[in-house]
């Protein structure tokens, strides 16, 4: 085992009708895949520059787009396939993978803006402290979730998609005994509404 932080982006391809697709009523589904492709990339840059380790873009269907191939060229990230189940089951075996070879590993989404180096690198440092990080999201889930030590049971049987995901992982983590530290609350970008929270010249 190193001593580093894995940092696992877990990311759907920028496909018009797969990816962001409850934006598309805003921005057409053309429209709202070229967000997500910026989305995608802001990320990339924000796990570069947080400089914390290794980072692995966890793709899904699979690592066959164009975008995923770029970033690793010029981000030289390692690529691999989210693989079946639901988002519990697929985090639970990139954070079980990722624990295997390294200190720590956090797992974000490409969905909220505000999650910069500065947010992935406290996060990383809470990591040497406490069991569990995350950083929640204002609609009730979570922007990043990061772990010292293997949890599976923190992915299991949560209702993904909904305004409960935080509070049942932080009554998961009391169950479980985890050391829990919750981050600055950000927003993530799911619905028109949230449209509101991207910086200025994103919109495509």
């Amino acid at each position: 085992m190193t001593s580093d932080c894995l940092l696992i982006i877990f990311a759907k391809a920028p496909v018009a009708g797969y990816a962001k697709t409850r934006l598309a009523a805003r921005l057409g589904p053309d429209g709202a895949a070229r967000l997500a492709a910026r989305m995608l990339e802001h990320t990339l840059e924000a796990a570069r520059a947080a400089a914390l380790g290794p980072i692995e873009l966890c793709c899904a269907p699979d690592t066959g787009h164009p975008q995923f191939a770029l970033a690793h060229q010029r981000h030289a990230v390692h690529l691999s396939d989210q693989g079946e189940g639901d988002l519990g089951q697929r985090m639970a075996r990139a954070s079980a993978r990722g624990l295997e070879r390294h200190r720590s590993v956090i797992l974000i989404g490409t969905d909220a803006p505000g999650l910069d180096a500065g947010v992935l690198r406290q996060a990383g440092a809470s990591l040497r402290t406490h069991d569990v990080v995350a950083a929640p999201a204002s609609d009730g889930g979570y922007v990043l979730i990061g772990l010292s030590v293997p949890a599976p049971g923190l992915f299991a049987d949560v209702a993904w998609s909904t305004d409960a995901v935080m509070a049942q992982t932080r009554a998961r983590a009391d169950t479980l005994g985890l050391r829990l530290l919750e981050l600055a609350t950000l927003h993530d970008v799911d619905e028109p509404a949230d449209l509101v929270h991207l910086p200025s010249g994103w919109l495509p």
